[in-house]
């Protein structure tokens, strides 16, 4: 039974992102005390050479820049060497075209894990899935290296990047204007307002007293313009 608790053990949301210390294919790292003041999406994949996870590590590659321009850094990371890791990398940017992608160099740090270190301390090592390959974990941890989103697929399907860039913006709106997002929101729609405190302020809404459209007393949203949105939350 413990031997199993180590394996599916995993960290929560709200929780400390757990620390540790790596060899990466962009040099040591101490994490998340290197990222102090950055978002950053950590995540797994099962292994190297292998087509799926390469589709993936080509698409973060290419939108490495979008992410960065939303104070967002990613690090990757599987249960291989570095050697592994090194020459994978190298294949991707010489051999492989995927969906008009080529050439494409992975400059994110890939973390050799051979030792199941950090997979363990992350659970993203699912014994009824695969014992020795990591899911597809990702991790959303914000600046103060708190956990703010997870989220996990499974080894056969590859992950929506578009939905991960979305998640980090959203969760940065939701913390700079005090809002929550509703389904399948993206910057220039309407946002949530919080449930009334009171009885007084659900009428005040109600009547139309704020700055808000109700439906009833406890679904608010209200407009929130998307360049003000992005103004706040890209880097110039």
């Amino acid at each position: 039974m413990e031997a199993e608790k180590e394996y599916t053990g995993m960290p929560r949301i709200g929780d400390k992102a757990p620390e540790f210390k790596a060899v990466t294919t962009q040099g040591d790292i101490d994490f998340p005390n290197d990222y102090k003041g950055d978002w950053v999406i950590l995540f797994s994949h099962p292994a190297d050479f292998t087509p799926v996870c390469t589709s993936e590590f080509m698409t973060f590659a290419s939108m490495e820049d979008k992410f960065l321009n939303a104070n967002c850094k990613l690090v990757g990371l599987s249960i291989d060497g570095l050697y592994s890791h090194i020459a994978w990398l190298r294949s991707i940017k010489d051999k492989i075209e995927y969906k008009g992608m080529k050439n494409v160099e992975v400059k994110f740090p890939l973390i050799e894990d051979i030792t199941m270190e950090v997979a363990k301390k992350y659970g993203m090592l699912q014994p009824n899935e695969d014992s020795t390959k990591a899911v597809r974990a990702v991790f959303v941890i914000d600046p103060e290296g708190i956990i703010r989103a997870i989220i996990y697929y499974p080894l056969s399907l590859g992950r929506n990047f578009d939905e991960l860039y979305r998640v980090v913006i959203a969760l940065q709106t939701a913390d700079a204007f005090g809002v929550a997002t509703p389904a399948d929101w993206r910057p220039g729609d309407d946002v949530i307002v919080g449930p009334a405190g009171s009885c007084g302020t659900a009428e005040d809404r109600m009547q139309g007293k704020e700055d808000m459209e109700c439906k009833d007393w406890y679904f608010c949203t209200k407009k929130l313009d998307k360049d003000i949105v992005l103004k706040r939350v890209l880097k110039k």
